[in-house]
C-alpha cells in the first residue's frame, strides 16, 4: 500500500534522510525506531505529503504522491507528534470540525464522529472541552481525527509519547485493533512499544536504514539490538 524508493531530504548542508526505501502492506504495523534526529519524523512527513522530498519516490496504493497528491492524502490518516487542537472545543465538536475540513457531508461526518468516539473509547469525555482533558484523552482525540475518514493507511508519529503506563496501554490497544485491517507506520524510540505492536522494524540512524526486517529477526540479532540501545543513548542532529 506504501512504496518508498530512494527517498532523500536535505535541510541546507544537513542530509536528514538518505536513500530510504521500503514497502508497507495491509496488515503490517511497521515500527520506525531510532534516536532523536534519526530522520523518522522527516520521512513520515514526506510520506504524508507535508514535506517535499529532495529526491525519491512515494507511492500510495500504486499512485505517485507527486502526481496524485489529493488521492494519496485521502488514503492516509496522520497523527503528527504534538498534534495541534482547539482547546475551547468539545471532543465531539472538534471531530465534527475535522470532518467538515475534509469535505465530508453532514450526515457522513456525524456518523463518522460517533464511530471514532466509540472506537477510541471517548464516550465519557465527548462533551468535555479539550483543554480539560488528560494527556491520554487528548492523544485519543488526536488519534480519532486521524481515522475519521476511515483511511486504509495510518502514519503515527510517537503516538504514546509522554503518556503514563495505563494511557500507553489504551493507545496501543487501539492501534493493535486497527492494525488488522490497515497498513500502519509508527515511529518510536521505545523498544518495548515495537515488541508490543509491530510485526516489522526499520532502524534508522543519521537518516539511513540500518535494519529492515521482521520483528523476530530483529530480536534475534543481538548485534542489531545492542546497536539500537547505543543509538538511543547518543541522539542525532535532524529529526
Amino acid at each position: 500500500m506504501i512504496k518508498v524508493e530512494n527517498l532523500c531530504r536535505s535541510f541546507g548542508e544537513i542530509k536528514a534522510v538518505k536513500n530510504v526505501s521500503f514497502t508497507v502492506n495491509k496488515g503490517d504495523i511497521l515500527g520506525f525506531i531510532g534516536p532523536n534526529g534519526a530522520g523518522k519524523s522527516t520521512t513520515m512527513r514526506m510520506i504524508t505529503g507535508y514535506l517535499t522530498p529532495s529526491s525519491g519516490i512515494v507511492e500510495v496504493n500504486g499512485k505517485s504522491l507527486l502526481d496524485n497528491e489529493s488521492f494519496c492524502k485521502e488514503s492516509i490518516g496522520y497523527l503528527p507528534e504534538s498534534a495541534p487542537m482547539y482547546g475551547d472545543m468539545t471532543v465531539k465538536a472538534f471531530l465534527n470540525f475535522c470532518g467538515d475540513i475534509r469535505g465530508m457531508k453532514k450526515s457522513d461526518r456525524t456518523a463518522a464522529t460517533e464511530r471514532v468516539i466509540s472506537s477510541c473509547f471517548l464516550d465519557k469525555v465527548k462533551h468535555q472541552t479539550i483543554s480539560t482533558l488528560s494527556k491520554g484523552y487528548r492523544q485519543r482525540t488526536c488519534f480519532a481525527q486521524s481515522i475519521l475518514h476511515d483511511p486504509p493507511i495510518l502514519i503515527l508519529d510517537e503516538p504514546t509519547d509522554g503518556l503514563d503506563p495505563n494511557q500507553k496501554f489504551e493507545i496501543r490497544k487501539i492501534i493493535r485493533n486497527f492494525g488488522k485491517e490497515k497498513a500502519i507506520i509508527l515511529s518510536t524510540h521505545i523498544l518495548e512499544e515495537v515488541e508490543s505492536l509491530c510485526n516489522r522494524v526499520i532502524l534508522l540512524s543519521h537518516g539511513e536504514i540500518k535494519a529492515n526486517e521482521n520483528l523476530e529477526e530483529f530480536k534475534a540479532r543481538n548485534d542489531v539490538m545492542s546497536a539500537t540501545f547505543r543509538e538511543l543513548t547518543v541522539g542525532g542532529t535532524a529529526e
